[in-house]
């Protein structure tokens, strides 16, 4: 698989960009992440013109159209950074960008619970957007993005992870625009799906099992879609455990009393919040490679993403 194209802010991976001269170096993203990712750095504050080290600023005024304001000497830099917005998004269309990763609490790329002030410098909100990504969000809205910040969640970070490679094998799948590549796109994560969403994982179905009724290019059109849809939804223990039986059910003319016995309690101490996902996972890996399942050997929800970056180790 091709490296993933992801925008990130640039002080994230150690660019002295930030406005005190310092940048805010994020290791797991830069050194470990970077290992399948191609970054694109974008700093709003410096790639706008603003010089470095500077004034620090701040968002004020209408939390929904707030105003890009110094601190301290009251400059308003808000055309100035609208401007720069305008040019900037085309270029970031042209990239092709699987995801983004902001900085978190940026009154320019903050993507959440930014602080809003009042002329008289007073907090009057924080549930704030950064005026770039804000934005960017409008403009993209299916290309999913998080900040560094919630990324320090174990859950956010694999369920942000597993998407970005999801979409990078959907993008590479449907290169050459058959109803073949989104069948098998489809099979090999049908388990993936259901831990996201059993009704959307019907949807998509239902769409593969129609695909040769309908035009290729309109096929992929709206199975992306629904896809889109589903990898925005939570997965959780509930779920996860529903999978995991169902893929047991693959093994039960093979497994012996004790692999049986074995399995379930692995599951059930990853049901009740005891162990991570990983315990019953591998035990599943195993059997699939011990007992010959070709079906489950592709399946993308027993290696979801590299075993390098240790996601399902705390989850």
């Amino acid at each position: 698989m091709k490296k993933i194209k992801v925008g990130v802010s640039s002080c994230l991976l150690g660019n002295n960009v930030r406005y005190n001269g310092q940048h805010q170096l994020d290791h797991f993203i830069r050194d470990t992440l970077g290992q399948w990712c191609d970054f694109i750095p974008v700093c709003p504050e410096v790639e706008c013109g603003l010089p470095v080290p500077r004034e620090s600023m701040r968002l004020v005024g209408d939390v929904n159209n707030p105003r890009l304001m110094t601190g301290k000497t009251g400059i308003d830099h808000t055309e100035k950074m609208k401007n720069w917005i305008d040019r900037k998004l085309p270029e970031l269309k042209e990239e092709d960008l699987v995801a983004f990763i902001f900085k978190t609490k940026s009154p320019s790329s903050g993507m959440r619970k930014i602080k809003i002030y009042n002329d008289q410098g007073e907090r009057i909100s924080f549930n704030g957007i950064g005026i770039f990504a804000r934005t960017f969000m409008e403009r993209f809205p299916d290309i999913p993005v998080e900040d560094e910040g919630r990324l320090c969640d174990p859950r956010l970070r694999e369920q942000f992870i597993e998407t970005i490679f999801v979409l990078q094998r959907w993008r590479e799948a449907v290169k050459d625009g058959s109803v073949k590549a989104v069948v098998d796109f489809h099979s090999r994560h049908k388990y993936t799906f259901m831990a996201h969403s059993p009704e959307k994982l019907k949807e998509l179905g239902k769409l593969t099992a129609q695909g040769g009724a309908l035009d290729p290019g309109e096929l992929i059109k709206q199975y992306r879609t629904v896809l889109h849809e589903l990898l925005k939804v939570q997965k959780d223990r509930k779920k996860n455990y529903n999978v995991i039986l169902h893929i047991m059910g693959y093994f039960k003319k093979d497994l012996r009393p004790d692999e049986k016995e074995e399995l379930l309690r692995e599951a059930q101490l990853y049901y009740d919040g005891i162990s991570p996902v990983i315990v019953p996972l591998t035990l599943l890996k195993h059997y699939t490679l011990k007992y010959n399942e070709p079906y489950l050997k592709e399946q993308y929800y027993l290696n979801p993403h590299p075993a390098e970056l240790g996601l399902l180790n705390h989850v």
